[in-house]
């Protein structure tokens, strides 16, 4: 049984709206309080709010945990208390082993120093010595392709030369636990790739990683656990597919049922997903037969009008469509069903948008809210990167051939 390595118990974090950072010394405070005493008795009076509250986490060695949430929902928080830059106000937090942390751009390098020196300056602050950081040196620059620019001083390093040596070194001086926050959305795709596979390789070898992305398909790629962050507080926790699928439904129906207030000569109302086997309307638990519903409000007789409807993935790309001409319409509400006997869709957000047009003139055209959540498990292909817009199912045969002649 693994042991746990990150133990926290209701830990908090509080601030004072509007408060600038202070040394925290008591001359400070004294010089203050003479010499602005109306700005340093406001100070003491200011709002208080809670960026954490009452969190309570274990994470296990050679765990992948992913952290998600909202911006502002206590993430980059958390690690930076994690990783002992910030102090909390309440609770407490048990860590076993050697933390390496990539928090944001910049964290932990001297801009007027080189790659090569930075490697070695970040090698020692983890505490390794320096044979074993010339060991792993060539390998660092490698994975971080900045062969050509070692030794120029980082303060000329574009973002994305900063990241992928940051990444570099945090990954490659083997620290117990890694703790990596969204700076990952800056590199290119393939870096990005290269990232993940290394986080994975990390994780294998016993190492311990908390990734924070807002990228849902790596955490769901990568990470076997996923803790969810809601306005400071542990919302929900537990294995990656079915907590990225609860918050990416919360996501996508921000509050909103869909219904719209009725107007013009016809209007779409709401959709659902018929004989869904979920209690969500909007959520796509199964790849067999479907049925989707949409409720359009007819106000005035419509006589040869167009209908059509496409889905789309989270790029906009149309993956299917269906249009109907000719149709004639009466008052009333109409249920609008379309059944498809498979919808084998990866799992992730999609769009569906119906519209009715009469000679080319719009009627309505919506963009149905919510969005569909699709929550059916991936087979074969856990790469999102390759895997395409299919989620079917096969079977693998290999049998004998003679070789033609």
């Amino acid at each position: 049984m693994s042991r746990v390595v990150i133990r926290t118990e209701v830990l908090g974090k509080e601030y004072r709206r509007g408060v600038q950072a202070t040394s925290g010394l008591l001359r400070d405070s004294i010089a203050e309080a003479f010499s602005s005493p109306v700005r340093f008795f406001r100070r003491k009076s200011m709002e208080k709010f809670w960026v954490l509250r009452n969190i309570c986490l274990e994470v296990n060695e050679g765990e992948i945990l992913g952290l998600i949430g909202r911006n502002g929902s206590g993430k980059t928080t958390l690690l930076k208390i994690l990783s002992r830059i910030t102090r909390p106000t309440e609770g407490w937090a048990e860590i076993h082993g050697r933390v390496g942390s990539l928090l944001e751009v910049g964290t932990g390098f001297h801009p007027e120093l080189t790659g090569r020196e930075n490697t070695y300056l970040s090698g020692a602050i983890l505490g390794m010595g320096k044979k074993e950081i010339r060991r792993k040196f060539d390998e660092i620059v490698s994975f971080a392709e900045l062969e050509k620019f070692v030794d120029t001083a980082v303060k000329h390093y574009s973002t994305g030369m900063y990241v992928r040596l940051a990444f570099a070194v945090a990954a490659h001086l083997e620290p117990e636990i890694l703790l990596v926050d969204e700076v990952l959305a800056v590199g290119d795709i393939k870096f990005q790739s290269k990232c993940l596979g290394k986080m994975g390789e990390v994780a294998r070898t016993g190492r311990t990683v908390i990734l924070v992305s807002h990228q849902l398909s790596q955490i769901r790629r990568l990470c076997q656990r996923v803790v969810w962050l809601d306005a400071g507080q542990l919302r929900k926790a537990g294995p990656a597919a079915e907590v990225v699928s609860a918050y990416e439904a919360d996501m996508t129906s921000s509050g909103l049922d869909g219904s719209r207030p009725v107007e013009g000569r016809a209007q779409f109302l709401r959709w659902k997903l018929g004989g869904s086997s979920t209690s969500c309307d909007h959520i796509l638990s199964t790849d067999g037969k479907t049925t989707v519903c949409f409720f359009l409000r007819v106000n005035e007789p419509l006589q040869g009008v167009h209908l059509g409807v496409t889905l789309y993935d989270q790029a906009s790309h149309p993956l299917w469509s269906r249009t109907m001409e000719g149709l004639n319409l009466k008052t009333g509400l109409h249920e609008i069903r379309y059944t498809l006997a498979s919808l084998p869709l990866r799992p992730g957000v999609y769009s569906w948008r119906v519209g009715v047009y009469d000679s080319g003139v719009r009627v309505d055209d919506w963009d149905s809210l919510p969005k569909m959540q699709v929550v059916t498990v991936p087979f074969a292909q856990t790469r999102d990167d390759i895997a395409g817009f299919l989620n079917v199912p096969s079977e693998l045969e290999i049998v004998p051939s003679e070789q033609s002649s």
